[in-house]
């Protein structure tokens, strides 16, 4: 979460968006991971922890992956964090695809059984910069964990092909990000 709240607030701060909210909203965007915290990688240290999801069927997998949104607005409420801090928790993922999960069940099920809908986040996408940066950012970061050896070519055609993704998949149409500040995000993030 903090080298995430990093990224973010850089990659706000190169395209004059938000950069102290971009930062705070980072801290909580995943605060529904809390719930159920070695079903995320970050938060996998023993082989026991890295298997829970294998012995899970895949639809199921998605559910607990879903449910820290869900689990993460209801601590927002409880606790009465401003609106515009919560829009970070839901906004963060938009309807993108959970695809690791989705790409299991289409090797072992008939294409036309298989509803991508199922594995894609409930939403909304992204309504303001900040919220995008942290789409961004949540992603690079991750991405960034499984590089095995980073260079310079390989960090930004990974940064350029996260915000490609998400640009076509049309996690940015409710959003003000101009293709300008895409560019640049693009930069900072590298």
């Amino acid at each position: 979460t903090m080298v995430v709240a990093t990224l973010a607030e850089s990659a706000a701060e190169a395209i004059n968006a938000n950069a102290l909210l971009t930062r705070v909203g980072a801290y909580y965007h995943d605060i529904g991971k809390m719930y159920k915290p070695a079903y995320f990688t970050e938060n996998q240290q023993t082989a026991t922890d890295k298997s829970r999801h294998a012995k899970l069927k895949p639809q199921m997998s998605v559910l607990v992956i879903k449910n820290h949104v869900k689990h993460g607005l209801e601590l927002a409420r409880e606790y009465k964090l401003p609106k515009i801090i919560q829009d970070f928790i839901p906004e963060h993922h938009g309807t993108t695809l959970i695809s690791y999960f989705y790409h299991q069940v289409l090797a072992t099920s008939p294409p036309d059984s298989v509803r991508e809908e199922d594995f894609r986040y409930p939403g909304p996408k992204p309504r303001s910069k900040e919220t995008a940066i942290l789409m961004i950012a949540d992603s690079v970061e991750a991405v960034s964990r499984t590089l095995t050896e980073p260079n310079e070519g390989q960090i930004r055609s990974t940064v350029q092909k996260i915000v490609n993704d998400r640009f076509f998949d049309g996690q940015f149409d409710e959003c003000n990000l101009t293709m300008a500040d895409l560019k640049k995000l693009v930069d900072s993030f590298s």
